[in-house]
C-alpha cells in the first residue's frame, strides 16, 4: 500500500495528531484519494461529499493544533450507512421510492459522532430497505463488490460500509443490524463488527416491526477501534422509547484480552445451521487455537430449534407492512425479491404475528439457559464465504434461512450483543467470520474475548497485504 496511513487505527491516528506528525486534513485527503481510486470498482458509496469531509477535517485539524480535541474520534474519517439521516444529505435507503431531498437533521447517533469530531466521507450503499444479506439495488444500478474478490458480494445490508472499510476507506463505519446486517458483511468482507445489545445505541426513526430487532453499531478493522466508537454511540435518546439507560461512565475503559479460563459454547449447528466444509474447517481450526490458549470450549449442540417455522410469518408480515405504506404506483420500482416476500406476508393475520412475538420469548429462554454454564457462545457468522455478486437472494440457490442469517438472526430476535471478527481465509482466499455472542448487556465481555482472539490470529496484517493489490 503506497499510503499506509489509510490503515492506521484510531490510537495511532490520534497519537500522530497530538504529536503534529500527521493532520486530519492529510488523512481525509488520503481517504478521498482512495475513494477516487477504488470506488469505480467497488460501488460502495451512495454519496461521496469531498467538500464536507474537507470542512470537517479542517475543523478537526484546528482543534488538534490548539490542543483541544473533542474526543478520541476527533479527525477520524468514517462512513455512514444510507438508511441513517445525516443533515444535508438525502436518506435513500437503497430505494428508488425514496426522496432525494436532504435530511433536515442528524439521527441521534450521527449527531453524537459529529459532536465527537468524526470526519464524514459519505454514505454507503445498502440493498433496498436493508432487506437482504447481499448489497445491490436498483437505486445504485448494480451490485456493491467485495474487495477480496470483485466477483463476490461483501454481504449486506451494511455491505457498502464493510467493503469500503476493508479496502482502506475510513477508519470506522456506522452500520445497523436487523438480522445480521453488521455481522454478515463484517464476516464476508474480513472486518470487525459488533451489534450491541438492543437499545444500547438510539435508533430513530422507529419503523414498525423492525423497531424491536434493529441495533446500530460500528464496523472497524480492529476490536479496540470498535470499543472507542461504541462508547461514543451508546446512550439513551428521548426519541427512542426502547433505549436502555445510560451506561456507567467508563463502561468500556481498560478493556483487556481475555481467553484463559473463559467458558465458551461452540455451536456450529446452531438452530440446525449447516456450514459448508470450507467455513467449518476454518472455524474448527480457530476453536483448537482457543483451547490451546486456555479457553474451555464445549459443544452443546444446536442450542435452539430452527427459526423458519417459528418466524417465517413474522418476517413476511413485516415486509407487507412496509409495502402497504408505499403508494401502489411505486411498487414497480421496488426490488422484485422484496415484493415477493411482501406479497406472501399480505395474508398473514394478527394471530400469526402475535405468535411470532411469543416465539421470541421462547427463543430467549432457549439461549439464556446457556449462560448458567458458559460465559459466551461462539459460532461461524455465516454458513458460507462471500457469494457471487450475481446471487439472487432468498431463492432456492441462496435461501435466507439456510444460507443467509441462521447464525445471526437469533440475536436480533432476542437482543443479545453479538460480534463478528475475521478468523481466517478459505482455500480460495475469502474471509471467514467467527461470531461471539454474550448475555444481555455483556458487550464488554464480548469485546474482551474478541481482543484475545484478534491477538492470536493476526488477521489485520493479512488484510492490509491483500488490499495493497486492489
Amino acid at each position: 500500500m503506497a499510503d499506509a496511513l489509510l490503515f492506521l487505527d484510531i490510537a495511532a491516528l490520534t497519537a500522530q495528531y497530538r504529536a503534529g506528525t500527521l493532520t486530519p486534513e492529510a488523512v481525509a485527503e488520503a481517504h478521498l484519494a482512495r475513494i477516487a481510486a477504488v470506488e469505480p470498482r467497488l460501488q460502495a458509496f451512495q454519496i461521496v461529499d469531498a467538500a464536507v469531509a474537507r470542512q470537517m477535517a479542517a475543523a478537526a485539524g484546528a482543534r488538534w493544533r490548539a490542543g483541544q480535541p473533542l474526543s478520541a474520534l476527533d479527525g477520524v474519517p468514517m462512513t455512514i450507512k444510507d438508511n441513517t439521516d445525516v443533515a444535508g444529505w438525502p436518506t435513500r435507503n437503497g430505494s428508488l421510492t425514496t426522496s432525494d431531498a436532504p435530511a433536515m437533521a442528524d439521527a441521534p447517533v450521527v449527531a453524537r459522532l459529529r459532536a465527537a469530531g468524526a470526519v464524514f466521507l459519505g454514505k454507503t450503499t445498502t440493498p433496498e430497505f436493508g432487506w437482504k444479506g447481499i448489497t445491490d439495488s436498483r437505486l445504485k444500478g448494480g451490485p456493491t463488490r467485495n474487495p477480496w474478490n470483485l466477483g463476490r458480494s461483501p454481504g449486506g445490508s451494511s455491505g457498502g460500509a464493510a467493503a469500503a472499510l476493508a479496502a482502506g476507506i475510513g477508519t470506522l463505519a456506522f452500520g445497523n443490524d436487523g438480522g445480521g446486517s453488521i455481522r454478515i458483511p463484517a464476516a464476508l468482507s474480513g472486518v470487525f463488527g459488533i451489534k450491541p445489545n438492543f437499545g444500547r445505541v438510539p435508533h430513530v426513526p422507529l419503523e414498525g416491526f423492525f423497531a424491536t430487532v434493529v441495533a446500530g453499531g460500528p464496523l472497524t478493522r480492529t476490536v479496540a477501534d470498535a470499543a472507542i466508537a461504541l462508547a461514543v454511540m451508546a446512550g439513551p435518546d428521548t426519541r427512542d422509547w426502547y433505549g436502555m439507560p445510560a451506561p456507567e461512565a467508563g463502561w468500556l475503559d481498560g478493556l483487556a484480552p481475555r481467553l484463559a479460563g473463559l467458558r465458551l459454547a461452540y455451536a456450529p449447528d446452531l438452530g440446525g445451521a449447516q456450514p459448508d466444509a470450507a467455513v467449518r474447517g476454518v472455524v474448527d481450526g480457530v476453536v483448537a487455537i482457543l483451547r490451546a490458549a486456555g479457553a474451555v470450549v464445549s459443544e452443546p449442540g444446536p442450542v435452539i430449534a430452527p427459526l423458519i417455522d417459528r418466524f417465517e410469518d413474522f418476517w413476511t408480515a413485516s415486509f407487507a407492512s412496509r409495502m402497504r405504506a408505499l403508494p401502489q404506483a411505486q411498487w414497480d420500482l421496488v426490488d422484485p425479491g422484496y415484493i415477493g416476500v411482501a406479497e406472501r406476508g399480505m395474508n398473514v393475520g394478527v394471530d400469526a404475528v402475535l405468535a411470532g412475538e411469543k416465539a421470541r420469548a421462547v427463543l430467549h429462554r432457549e439461549i439464556t439457559t446457556l449462560w448458567d454454564t458458559h460465559d459466551l457462545l461462539i459460532t461461524p457468522t455465516t454458513p458460507h464465504a462471500a457469494p457471487s455478486v450475481e446471487t439472487e437472494y432468498h431463492t432456492q440457490g441462496y435461501d435466507r434461512w439456510r444460507d443467509g442469517v441462521p447464525y445471526t438472526l437469533p440475536f436480533n430476535l432476542t437482543g443479545h450483543p453479538a460480534a463478528s471478527l475475521p478468523c481466517g481465509l478459505t482455500g480460495d482466499g475469502l474471509p471467514v467470520g467467527l461470531q461471539v455472542v454474550g448475555p444481555k448487556y455483556a458487550e464488554r465481555a464480548v469485546l474482551e474475548a474478541c481482543l484475545g482472539i484478534e491477538a492470536l490470529l493476526g488477521f489485520n496484517a493479512v488484510r492490509e497485504a491483500r488490499m495493497a493489490a486492489l
